[in-house]
């Protein structure tokens, strides 16, 4: 089997990821939590993660199969985290900004002083499902951390999750319950 073809996101798949992302995690407990209704999940949805990739392409921190059918959105260490902003707090309604805000607290609150590079968003269209490409794109981030000799960190609000990134050589570092419960991930320097 060939490997697939890596790449650096760029403003133009920014469509493509957000349309994978948002079919990735339809299920997802933290972005059901953020945005919990089936009718104006797919709007919202898109506007987070058209926010989270807004603010990182130009950092050359995505990496992507087929620019965009599978995602990994990393924040390199040191990265300032303006969040929300008021583009985002324009397309969402006061609820689920409210959501937004206090998880994005709760993970803060979690995450280590000293740096590491964080992956924030990993996600693979259904449609790709079972290639491993969500593999792919995650090591490209963790060779870059160990690279720079810096730990990986990652948070999950998926049970299932736990397991899957453990086998990725992943180790749990911290959990919370509010507003949802969530593990904090931690892959060492290889």
């Amino acid at each position: 089997m060939t490997a697939p073809e890596i790449t650096v996101a760029t403003p133009k798949d920014r469509e493509h990821v957000i349309t994978s992302l948002v079919a990735a995690f339809t299920k997802d407990p933290v972005l059901r939590y953020l945005f919990p209704e089936e009718a104006t999940y797919p709007q919202y949805s898109a506007a987070f993660f058209g926010h989270l990739f807004d603010k990182r392409v130009h950092k050359g921190t995505i990496w992507t199969i087929e620019h965009g059918a599978s995602v990994a959105i990393w924040e390199p260490p040191a990265a300032e985290d303006e969040w929300p902003d008021d583009n985002l707090a324009a397309q969402l309604p006061a609820d689920a900004l409210a959501r937004v805000r206090a998880y994005d607290e709760a993970v803060h609150a979690a995450l280590p002083a000293a740096p590491f590079w964080y992956l924030g968003v990993l996600g693979t269209h259904p449609d790709n499902a079972g290639r491993r490409w969500g593999h792919a794109v995650m090591k490209v981030g963790l060779d870059r951390a160990a690279a720079d000799g810096l730990p990986a960190i990652l948070e999950t609000s998926n049970p299932d999750n736990v397991e899957v990134y453990r086998r990725a050589g992943w180790e749990m570092v911290h959990a919370f319950t509010e507003p949802l419960p969530t593990w904090v991930m931690r892959q060492s320097i290889r």
